[in-house]
């Protein structure tokens, strides 16, 4: 026993334990720097023209094809009708298509991470029954707009800012409504809550909007099974380093200061998206008139697709509607 007691207290036995357990602990918390890191830019950076390009993805969810190609057989059968469009902000070029179809109105369609404008053809089809034209947008870091970063709704508001001023001066449309899916959806609410919007964007309508984009990568992880422990605030910290924003702040912040029209859009299944914060989002939208349109099944940011007759009614119920209001 005294043999024991002298080898676990040497001073070389001590140092040793001392140095495989920081060595533990220094390896963790490597790992989860890197693992943090790698999470971040698969998720918000653009390592080339090529990554959320304007060509159909090879991997495209099953489901996602035929909003794609629905989408682009609206483009082709309205090509004379299209103008592409070009702006410069914050050092960027970011590119558009405006679908002048004659109409005094305009729905701006705001994508969602990873996709660009071609993705919005297929949900600016139902506001061109009820006299829409339709610009669709490559936002920054997707499709031919330039920019490294997605900044879950904070530069891209300033962006949507910019193309209704463009849209104004240009082609002199005074009543904008945005529609946005999922980022899109922050950017657009980010952008009517700043108080430098123009009082031209009548209302938005959201689909899949999140609480903050936190709460989205949380459920992410969690459904994947990754750990969420320190891992989110990591992931956090490196956003703060490269774009200066973080995400823990989104709409939930500032739908309270909304003070247009809105149409939410949910399904009871978005994991991502989840229902319970759809409703806080709507009990705190400040908006005096507003609606919450819920869908039993459905993906996060595939809910046309699933009933689009619902969708599309809703849309114009809500068109329908406001337009005593404005």
């Amino acid at each position: 026993m005294e043999a024991i007691i002298d080898l676990i207290t040497h001073p070389i036995f001590v140092w040793t334990v001392v140095i495989l357990i920081a060595s533990g602990i220094l390896f963790w918390i490597v790992s989860y720097i890197v693992a943090s890191w790698c999470v971040y830019t698969q998720t918000l950076q653009r390592r080339s023209k090529e990554q959320w390009g304007r060509e159909l993805p090879k991997d495209i969810d099953p489901e996602q094809k035929p909003m794609y190609e629905a989408g682009l057989r609206w483009s082709e059968e309205h090509q004379e009708y299209k103008h592409d469009v070009h702006i410069v902000r914050d050092g960027l070029n970011l590119y558009g298509e405006y679908y002048d179809l004659g109409y005094d109105k305009c729905v701006m369609v705001l994508s969602g991470r990873t996709e660009c404008l071609k993705y919005g053809y297929y949900f600016g089809i139902p506001y061109t029954k009820n006299g829409y034209n339709v610009l669709v947008l490559d936002p920054r870091a997707h499709g031919l707009s330039d920019g490294e970063f997605n900044t879950v709704g904070f530069e891209e508001s300033r962006d949507i800012i910019k193309w209704v001023e463009f849209m104004m001066d240009t082609y002199g449309i005074k009543h904008f409504v945005f529609h946005g899916i999922c980022i899109g959806a922050a950017g657009g609410i980010l952008a009517l809550t700043s108080g430098n919007c123009p009082d031209t964007v009548k209302a938005i309508v959201t689909e899949g909007m999140f609480a903050n984009f936190g709460e989205s990568v949380k459920n992410h992880l969690i459904e994947r099974r990754k750990p969420v422990f320190i891992m989110l605030d990591l992931i956090d910290a490196w956003m703060k380093h490269y774009t200066g924003h973080t995400m823990k702040i989104g709409p939930i912040n500032f739908i309270d200061k909304l003070n247009v029209p809105l149409l939410m859009i949910h399904s009871k299944e978005d994991l991502y998206s989840t229902p319970e914060y759809a409703e806080k989002l709507y009990d705190k939208a400040g908006s005096k008139f507003k609606r919450l349109v819920w869908f039993e099944h459905g993906r996060h940011s595939m809910l046309r697709i699933k009933d689009t007759d619902l969708y599309d009614t809703s849309i114009t119920e809500f068109l329908a509607e406001i337009s005593a209001e404005i």
